[in-house]
């Protein structure tokens, strides 16, 4: 069965087949593809007075034109999207990461399973050793302003999984009448 011109394909080979190209946003001469040109238009780039471009499916998930219940309206030939995403401050849920301490004296030298109390050192005539945590639970916490901030503003991978294959468009075929 022939190919409706302008159809779109998703195939699992590396190259596009004869009277078919790949989805690259590649231009493409009006002049040489009058009939394509006149189904897909601009919307995808290109001058509109000697070229226009392809759909570029290239790293990019196509979805349907339009909108639906509590969905964002999408314009056929729209692109966006990033692959990667640096989170502001201000776009994290208000949270903090408060420090558990004691007012109990401290008990151990070593904070491994311990938690900061008040410290002991020794006076100058009965030197012992310094012993600042507790292996009993929290009392209280550090003031908020005790822990600094963290983070480095760097981009994260923001990709769902995914299968690469090669998209292609019909660049011959039947032209498709409109009911």
């Amino acid at each position: 069965m022939d190919p409706f011109l302008g159809e779109i394909r998703m195939v699992g080979w590396n190259f596009a087949a004869n009277g078919w190209a790949l989805c690259n946003g590649q231009l493409l001469s009006i002049s040489q593809n009058a009939a394509l040109f006149s189904l897909l238009g601009t919307q995808y780039g290109g001058d509109g007075v000697q070229t226009f471009a392809l759909p570029n499916l290239q790293s990019r998930v196509p979805i349907h034109q339009g909108t639906g219940p509590g969905l964002s309206p999408y314009v056929i030939g729209q692109s966006s999207g990033s692959e990667n995403v640096t989170l502001l401050t201000t776009q994290m849920p208000a949270h903090n990461h408060l420090m558990g301490v004691s007012n109990q004296s401290g008990s151990v030298a070593d904070p491994t399973n311990a938690i900061l109390a008040q410290g002991n050192s020794g006076s100058a005539r009965e030197p012992v050793a310094v012993t600042d945590y507790v292996s009993t639970a929290a009392t209280g916490t550090l003031a908020p302003t005790a822990i600094q901030p963290a983070g480095g503003s760097q981009p994260h991978s923001n990709l769902q999984p995914y299968l690469c294959v090669n998209f292609i468009i019909a660049t011959q075929g039947i032209f498709p009448s409109r009911p």
